[in-house]
C-alpha cells in the first residue's frame, strides 16, 4: 500500500462481509479465508479518528498561509494504530472518488490520499523519495533533496493529495543530525503541500519526536489521537466486552453460541491487556482453530491453548518473586 497501485486497490476493494441470513453456506476453505483477513472492527479510536480527520480537512481547506492542522495517532504496539489509520485513509479516499469521479474517457483518477511509511534508520532523502516512489516520480542517484521535493511537490498538488498519512514515524529521532534534518522535511512539506497531515508510531509523545524546538513545531500543530487499550469500564458502559461482542457476531462458525465471549471478557482483558490487535488476533486464530478440529466453537479451553503474541504474553505472564536468603 505504499504506492498508489497498490492502495487504490486495497480502497477500492470492498472488504469482506460476516455471514448475513439467507447467504449459502461457506466452504471450509473460505471460512478460513474469511477469519485470515476479517472484518474491521469499529472500535472508539476508529469512530475518534475519523470524526478528527473529517474536521480538520475541512478546516484546513482553505488555508494557504501556515501549514494546516495535523493529527498525532499514538499508543502501545497491537493497539491497533494502523488498522484505524487504513479505515479511515479508505473512507476519505472512497468518499472523495464518489463526489469526484474521473471524466468520461480519463485514464487517470482522483489520488486524495497518500499512505508513507518511514523506512528504518531514514534519512530526508530516504523518506522524500518514499514520497516519490508512492506516485511513481522518477528519482535518479544524482538527483539532490531538494530537486526530489519541488518534485514531489508539485506532483502531489497536481494530483490533490488531500490526506497524507505517515505510518511508523517513531522511527525518526530529531536529537541526531539526520533526524533532526528529517523532521525539518516534514514541517516543510506540511506547508507547502495542501494536504492534511497525520502521523502515527508507536507511543509517540513518549520521544523526542514531539518534544524539544523541533518537535515542538510539529506538536503545536497537531491534535492528539490515542489508541490506547480499551479499558474494561467507563463509566456505565464496557467498551472492551462491547468490542469482544462485535467481534463474536461477526464469527462464521457453525456450532459457536452467542454471548460465549463476552462472559470471558475479564479473562480475555487479562490477556491482551485490552489491546485490540492482540484480542482480534487470539479471537481469530481460536477460530481457525476451532474450524480445523471439527468443534466449531470458541470456548475458553480453546483460547488457552492459543500462543498470543509476544508482547501480550509478556504482559500476561505472572510475575514471581524469588526468596532471597
Amino acid at each position: 500500500m505504499t504506492t498508489w497501485q497498490g492502495w487504490n486497490r486495497f480502497a477500492t476493494t470492498d472488504p469482506v462481509v460476516p455471514p448475513r441470513p439467507g447467504d449459502r453456506p461457506r466452504s471450509t476453505e473460505e471460512r478460513l479465508a474469511y477469519h485470515s483477513a476479517f472484518v474491521t472492527i469499529r472500535t472508539p479510536a476508529i469512530h475518534t479518528l475519523a470524526t478528527q480527520v473529517r474536521t480538520l480537512m475541512i478546516l484546513g481547506r482553505h488555508q494557504q498561509t501556515t501549514a494546516r492542522p495535523s493529527l498525532i495517532v499514538t499508543g502501545p504496539a497491537a493497539a491497533g494504530k494502523t488498522t484505524a489509520l487504513l479505515n479511515v485513509g479508505r473512507t476519505c479516499h472512497l468518499a472523495h472518488t464518489r463526489k469526484n469521479p474521473p471524466p468520461p474517457g480519463s485514464a487517470h483518477a482522483a489520488v486524495p490520499v497518500a499512505y508513507v511509511l518511514v523506512p528504518p534508520g531514514a534519512t530526508a532523502k530516504t523518506l522524500i523519495t518514499e514520497f516519490a516512489r508512492y506516485l511513481g516520480i522518477p528519482v535518479t542517484a544524482r538527483m539532490t533533496q531538494t530537486q526530489i521535493t519541488e518534485a514531489v511537490c508539485h506532483t502531489y498538488t497536481q494530483a490533490g493529495v488531500q490526506l497524507v498519512m505517515i505510518d511508523e514515524i517513531h522511527r525518526l529521532n530529531p536529537r541526531t543530525t539526520t533526524g533532526a534534518q528529517t523532521a525539518d522535511l516534514l514541517k516543510d512539506l506540511s506547508e507547502r503541500l495542501p494536504a492534511t497531515f497525520v502521523y502515527a508510531g508507536i507511543n509517540v509523545t513518549d520521544t523526542p519526536l514531539f518534544t524539544g524546538t523541533r518537535g515542538a513545531q510539529l506538536a503545536g500543530r497537531a491534535t492528539l489521537v490515542d489508541c490506547g487499550p480499551l479499558s474494561a469500564r467507563h463509566g456505565k458502559r464496557e467498551p472492551f466486552r462491547d468490542v469482544i461482542t462485535d467481534i463474536e457476531n461477526a464469527l462464521d462458525l457453525q456450532q459457536h453460541k452467542p454471548g460465549t465471549l463476552p462472559r470471558h471478557a475479564p479473562y480475555l482483558h487479562q490477556r491482551t491487556a485490552g489491546r485490540i490487535g492482540s484480542l482480534t488476533r487470539l479471537i481469530r486464530q481460536a477460530a481457525i482453530t476451532a474450524i480445523h478440529d471439527g468443534t466449531e466453537r470458541i470456548t475458553k479451553t480453546t483460547l488457552d491453548t492459543i500462543r498470543l503474541d509476544h508482547l501480550a504474553e509478556t504482559h500476561h505472564r505472572p510475575h514471581t518473586r524469588t526468596r532471597s536468603r
